[in-house]
């Protein structure tokens, strides 16, 4: 079956993490723990609203290099007790919806209802740019900072055997992607997805299947131990969907904050996450920043960069790096997908809104090895080659700025979607 591109793009996020064993032992101890100087480490002012909660960046779950974490609470459905905190959860501005390993569910999973398609359980494999996640869709309560989403589809990774994942590996257009169903996998116990679309896959997942319209959703037979789980389409209300969407309040984007980061890194970063946007006095967005309108998945239009004028553009907490095509020397076998010139290099990019607007922004790509060897976690000029033709801009783009990202409301005659710094 015939993957489109556009499918592709839609369920994107995290682009390729750095094995743990280059990086195994860099900064001290195990996981979740951080390097003896964090009192030292950058960080954003801390959380002062219902509507705000701190992300961090350390050595996490497996010490990996600049994974954005936070911390969520999962409930049953109208349940104040059945509840698990998961923390350690990635937070991804390019994808949607929050996605949380079996493992770090243990004690709540079984209060948490199964959606079902017909007579099967329901079941996602979403596509990620190194990998996907594969599991069933139930339904919970989300609990962030001081706001919760009432009964929103989430997914389970790894709650199904591995021997059910769809034998097409959910997409004909990859080799065999690798299947993120462990913490260790991720690099975190989950992800949450707050990008600016409101659930991950739109009114395609809901339209019939075709080769050239898959769905990536399953119906998958109750206990299944084999690959006999079948494509259905699903509508928007049974999609995984990005909670802050769901939000009584403050519900109409999401707002990072973080702080400039060396050089040469830091061990660990804290920044700053805030829930709406001009809905209290404490997101109000300036009349100074720069507003580019997106795509219904948050990509801008061709933007310009090194020569290129027809460049894919999008900012992307949950990629590690900065990833663009450009004559740089890789760092070997050992990182063959970073970056490793012999000084610091610093590029240019104008980024297209859809529209007119557009925005010139500068950043840079250093020596992977020796950002790796530092011991540090957060690190700022981390770069390498993307997955296709693209300009991703991860999470050093994020360090020494405030983005906003509005979430598309137009199905309900609201905003369009739009990325700001």
């Amino acid at each position: 079956m015939q993957r489109t591109t556009r499918m592709m793009r839609w369920l994107k996020a995290a682009a390729a993490v750095l094995a743990v064993s280059l990086i195994a032992g860099c900064g001290g101890g195990g996981g979740g723990g951080s390097s003896s100087n964090t009192q030292n480490s950058p960080s954003s002012p801390a959380p002062s609203g219902s509507n705000q909660i701190a992300v961090v960046v350390n050595q996490g779950v497996s010490s990996v290099p600049n994974i954005p974490t936070v911390t969520v609470t999962v409930c049953a459905p109208g349940s104040a007790s059945a509840c698990q905190t998961i923390d350690n959860v990635l937070l991804d501005s390019k994808s949607f919806g929050l996605r949380i390993t079996n493992t770090s569910l243990s004690s709540v999973l079984p209060n948490l209802p199964v959606l079902t398609s017909g007579s099967g359980n329901l079941a996602e494999c979403a596509l990620f740019a190194d990998g996907l996640t594969w599991g069933t869709v139930r339904s919970a309560d989300v609990h962030i900072g001081g706001e919760v989403a009432t009964s929103i589809p989430v997914q389970v990774i790894g709650d199904l055997p591995a021997a059910t994942v769809p034998s097409d590996n959910c997409t004909d257009t990859m080799p065999a992607p690798l299947v993120k169903d462990t913490a260790s996998a991720m690099g975190a116990n989950g992800i949450l997805g707050v990008g600016v679309a409101v659930n991950d896959c739109g009114t395609q997942c809901s339209q019939p299947i075709s080769s050239n319209n898959p769905s990536s959703y399953f119906s998958c037979p109750p206990n299944t131990t084999s690959a006999n789980c079948t494509r259905v389409s699903v509508p928007g209300n049974q999609q995984v969907t990005n909670p802050i969407a769901h939000f009584p309040a403050d519900n109409n984007g999401v707002i990072v904050q973080f702080p400039a980061v060396p050089d040469g890194g830091s061990p660990t970063v804290t920044g700053l996450v805030t829930f709406g946007i001009n809905t209290q006095t404490n997101n109000a967005m300036p009349t100074t920043v720069t507003v580019l309108a997106s795509g219904p998945a948050g990509d801008l239009e061709k933007s310009t960069f090194n020569g290129a004028n027809n460049v894919d553009a999008f900012l992307d907490t949950g990629s590690n790096g900065l990833f663009f095509s450009a004559s740089l020397p890789t760092c070997g076998s050992n990182a063959p997908d970073f970056y490793c010139p012999t000084s610091k290099q610093t590029f240019s990019a104008t980024l297209l809104g859809v529209g007119s607007s557009a925005a010139t922004v500068s950043f840079a790509a250093d020596n992977a090895t020796n950002l790796f060897n530092s011991g540090n976690f957060a690190l700022s000029n981390l770069a390498g080659t993307p997955v296709r033709t693209t300009l991703d801009l991860g999470l050093p783009f994020y360090f020494g700025r405030t983005v906003y990202h509005g979430f598309d409301l137009s199905s309900t005659t609201g905003q369009a979607p739009f990325i700001a710094f």
